[in-house]
C-alpha cells in the first residue's frame, strides 16, 4: 500500500487509539514521526513512545495517556499542512491554539518546536499540526 502522507497516518492512528482509549499503538518508524512524538511527549500528550527494530524500516511504539479518572488528554489532534498544501507562519503570525491551552507542532530550521518556543525563539516555519 502506497502512503502519500505518513504524518497524516501517525495522527490518525493516534486520533483513532485515543478514541478507542487503547493503551498502545503501533506505528511504521521515521525520523519526522519520531520528532513528532517527541514534542507531544515533552509536552505532555502521550505518556511515552520507544523505537521496536524489526530489521526493516523499524516501528514506533506510542504509549497513550489518560487521566487518573480515564479521561483523555489528547481532546482533539488535526493535520494542518499536507503535502498539497503547504502553510507557514512567521512567528508574530502563529495563531494561539484555544488560548494557549493546545499546541502547534512547527517545522522550523531549527527543527520540529512547538508554537510556545517558535515565539520566543522569534522563528516562523511550516504548521505540522495542531494539537489540544
Amino acid at each position: 500500500m502506497s502512503m502519500n502522507d505518513p504524518v497524516a497516518d501517525l495522527l490518525t492512528r493516534v486520533r483513532n487509539a485515543n478514541e478507542r482509549k487503547n493503551e498502545k499503538v503501533d506505528i511504521p518508524s521515521s525520523t519526522m514521526k519520531e520528532a513528532i512524538l517527541k514534542v507531544l511527549k515533552d509536552e505532555g500528550f502521550i505518556a511515552n513512545y520507544k523505537y521496536i527494530s524489526d530489521h526493516k524500516q523499524g516501528i514506533l511504539r506510542i504509549y497513550m495517556k489518560y487521566s487518573p479518572t480515564g479521561e483523555r488528554i489528547i481532546r482533539g489532534i488535526r493535520r494542518v499542512s499536507s503535502p498539497g498544501k503547504r502553510c507557514y507562519k512567521r512567528a508574530g503570525k502563529i495563531d494561539k491554539i484555544y488560548r494557549g491551552l493546545g499546541i502547534s507542532i512547527l517545522s522550523t530550521s531549527q527543527g520540529l518546536m512547538t508554537d510556545k518556543k517558535c515565539r520566543k525563539m522569534n522563528i516562523g516555519g511550516e504548521i505540522i499540526c495542531n494539537v489540544w
